[in-house]
């Protein structure tokens, strides 16, 4: 199962869940303590900010960023749950998952899959860039981007509340 919350819930989330493999997803510089439950060979930090276009000093969504995050949820091992978090938990975080999931379950309709991160999460605002670059590495003709768009924009939030995605129903 993938967790998703925010910077300010991850000990209390992986104390939680179990969680042994974590996924940072946060503008470089921004400091985060693995919890003790997650050693750092299972913990992977992307620097990027939460943006769609280039905008001069932030870091935009590159298909590095993506290559790597694809690459880590193939080897996470699925028997303890992975904990993705980014600042708030709604933007990064929830793309970064709704990828994963849909990588690893390539047979899961994406509407389905998108419909379920909207259940889970009210406030899940995936970003856009992420969810394009993921759809054209993992050859999905553009559904996970209509899929994405066709739950819109959720509610505002300062921050998410943990939840749980799961890509095996």
């Amino acid at each position: 199962m993938i967790y998703v919350c925010p910077l300010s819930k991850i000990d209390e989330t992986a104390r939680e869940t179990g969680a042994e493999w974590m996924l940072s997803l946060l503008a470089e510089g921004t400091e985060v303590t693995r919890p003790s439950s997650i050693v750092a060979e299972r913990h992977l930090y992307l620097a990027l900010h939460d943006i769609v276009e280039p905008w001069e000093g932030l870091t935009l969504p590159a298909e590095e960023h993506v290559s790597a995050l694809l690459d880590f949820g193939r080897r996470w091992d699925r028997r303890k749950p992975l904990l993705v978090h980014c600042f708030a938990g709604i933007s990064r975080s929830t793309a970064s998952a709704y990828i994963i999931a849909a990588a690893l379950a390539p047979e899961r309709d994406e509407f389905q899959l998108a419909r379920h991160l909207r259940e889970q999460s009210p406030s899940a605002t995936p970003n856009g860039r992420m969810i394009a670059l993921a759809d054209q590495m993992l050859d999905r003709n553009n559904r996970m981007v209509e899929a994405i768009q066709s739950i819109g924009r959720g509610a505002e939030a300062s921050e998410c509340v943990p939840f749980c995605l799961r890509f095996d129903i």
